[in-house]
């Protein structure tokens, strides 16, 4: 959508910036643009976004890239049910998520006032000042122009992405817990899927116990 140049094509040259951020080596890159230029014959993709709810009630949003709708589906459907959740309707959590630009920033890049000041100057719509990081959110419609004004800064991203940000988020315990952490991971892991989000939140302690 929008052409294969991503000088005149911004949702592309997102995509190109979060693809390097992943350390995506560049012919990976190049062939997924002529993928979904239409340069290489005989494969059409598709965006598609599959909703659902893994155990405990969370809400799952699941974004695709696929050449086989089909199969894409039988596969999210039955990686739902194998970790104990379920495949629902479109828009079914699709509300529960806010669209947002996301731009995590080391706390050792700079200091909190200098972090405050630089909110102000790009006229960053919120922030969050975490333990390890500070947190920038826009409109996803300034996303790119905020990215290119931190770039333009010097200022060290260790994440930035288009993100679907939940609205509230929903306390799992152990079981529910390791049930949809391996959910989300099998989910990701999957070569049709782009992007996975979720309303979830863990205890350090049931982490440390799922990961142990």
């Amino acid at each position: 959508m929008g052409g294969e140049d991503p000088t005149g094509n911004a949702r592309l040259r997102t995509a190109i910036q979060e693809a390097r951020a992943a350390n995506v080596p560049n012919d990976n890159i190049d062939r997924a643009v002529k993928r979904g230029s239409g340069q290489l014959d005989g494969v059409t993709y598709d965006e598609v976004t599959y909703e659902g709810y893994g155990a405990g009630g969370v809400a799952v949003l699941i974004e695709t890239l696929t050449d086989n709708r089909n199969r894409t589906v039988s596969d999210v459907r039955h990686l739902f049910s194998k970790h104990g959740g379920n495949l629902g309707e479109n828009g079914c959590v699709n509300w529960m998520f806010d669209k947002r630009g996301y731009f995590a920033v080391g706390r050792s890049a700079m200091a909190e006032e200098s972090f405050m000041e630089l909110a102000l100057e790009i006229d960053a719509e919120d922030i969050s000042i975490e333990e390890d990081i500070f947190e920038i959110y826009s409109k996803p419609e300034d996303y790119t122009a905020m990215r290119e004004a931190l770039e333009e800064r010097g200022v060290a991203l260790e994440a930035s992405q288009l993100a679907m940000l939940p609205q509230s988020t929903v306390q799992l315990e152990s079981d529910d817990a390791g049930k949809v952490l391996r959910l989300v991971e099998a989910l990701e892991e999957h070569e049709d899927i782009q992007h996975v989000w979720s309303n979830f939140d863990v205890d350090e302690e049931v982490l440390a116990a799922q990961s142990g």
